[in-house]
């Protein structure tokens, strides 16, 4: 099987997701939007579809106790994730997913759509919304904006960014009643686009990994806004514009 991110940037990710400033920080937004909407709902099965290294599924079900099922198409992830211990990996295709329909009660697919080639996310949209059950609940996070591609972007393999209308029109052409969607990861949008559209097309460097340690100060620094948003968003609060999507939905049919 054909990986659809670059290969050597699973070694950055898993060198950096426990502790690095935008893992920390995306994680806290994205469980405080879950949360909210997982109040009063038993999980009784579910999936990480596109669990690249497994670190996010070893942390639910490590400190959850979530009987999740992680899937990635690339052995290089799930190598990563069996050392991690993470439980069950699976190898498997988001557009075609091994799983009977409506099997998990709670489907999750973060930062994965973005590497699918155009056109290819409709159909798993479609494979998505299958297997989640009825009244289940779809988690799914991508990258926004296609102004806000960037050297780390072609280095990764992302191959498409979505705005909020376009990504509620996938899932709800796939039968999912829309919960939230919101722009994250907004505060620090200015500076992105200073670095993206200025600051790189000026030096005319390769495309390379953003995902490299920064002092600690700056780490805490770079965190702050993103704690702030996690408090924000998780109060049923969004942002009108930012550098990623968080959707939430529940299957209707």
């Amino acid at each position: 099987m054909n990986d659809f991110m670059n290969p050597a940037e699973f070694a950055n990710i898993r060198n950096s997701e426990e502790h690095f400033w935008w893992y920390r920080g995306m994680r806290s937004i994205l469980f405080s939007m879950m949360e909210r909407r997982l109040a009063g709902r038993k999980i009784d099965r579910a999936l990480e579809a596109g669990c690249g290294t497994g670190y996010l599924s070893h942390v639910l079900q490590r400190d959850r106790g979530w009987p999740i099922v992680p899937m990635d198409l690339s052995g290089h992830g799930l190598r990563y994730a069996r050392e991690l211990g993470v439980q069950r990996p699976i190898q498997g295709d988001i557009r075609a997913l091994p799983f009977a329909e409506s099997a998990f009660d709670l489907v999750m697919s973060i930062d994965v759509i973005a590497h699918l080639p155009l056109g290819e996310e409709v159909g798993a949209a479609r494979e998505l919304a299958r297997v989640t059950r009825r009244g289940g609940l779809l988690v799914v996070r991508t990258a926004a904006l296609d102004i806000l591609r960037s050297r780390h972007s072609e280095f990764a393999h992302e191959r498409q960014r979505f705005t909020r209308r376009r990504l509620m029109g996938l899932f709800a052409g796939a039968g999912i009643r829309v919960l939230d969607c919101t722009y994250v990861n907004s505060l620090l949008l200015p500076a992105a686009l200073l670095k993206f559209r200025v600051w790189e097309p000026l030096t005319g460097q390769p495309p390379e990994s953003g995902v490299h340690p920064v002092e600690p100060w700056l780490d805490r620094l770079l965190y702050a806004p993103l704690a702030m948003e996690a408090s924000w968003v998780g109060g049923g609060r969004s942002f009108p514009i930012g550098q990623s999507l968080v959707f939430i939905g529940e299957r209707m049919l």
